[in-house]
């Protein structure tokens, strides 16, 4: 057995072993890709859902409080004014 033969045997195997976790990478990161996409899928129905849920609350929760507060606002400013006709002026 020569050198030769040694370095021939020993690239053969580091060959067969190199194709074999390049092709246990492959699996592994087409797995890890599957699992990717399907939870990927799950948020994206969640995040549908809670779009329509903020949505119904937006139409039936906030826009009536918004509604309120600019009634109270423009009953308050229109107070406001109605006191500053009626108001003593000073120095005149």
């Amino acid at each position: 057995m020569s050198i030769d033969w040694v370095r021939d045997l020993i690239i053969c195997i580091f060959g067969l072993v190199a194709t074999g976790v390049l092709i246990f990478l492959a699996v592994l990161a087409y797995s890890l890709y599957r699992r990717a996409r399907s939870v990927l899928d799950s948020a994206r129905a969640i995040l549908g859902t809670v779009q329509s849920v903020l949505a119904y609350a937006g139409d039936k929760l906030v826009k009536p409080a918004i509604q309120l507060v600019s009634l109270i606002q423009g009953v308050r400013q229109g107070i406001d004014v109605v006191s500053k006709l009626f108001r003593k002026r000073e120095g005149g």
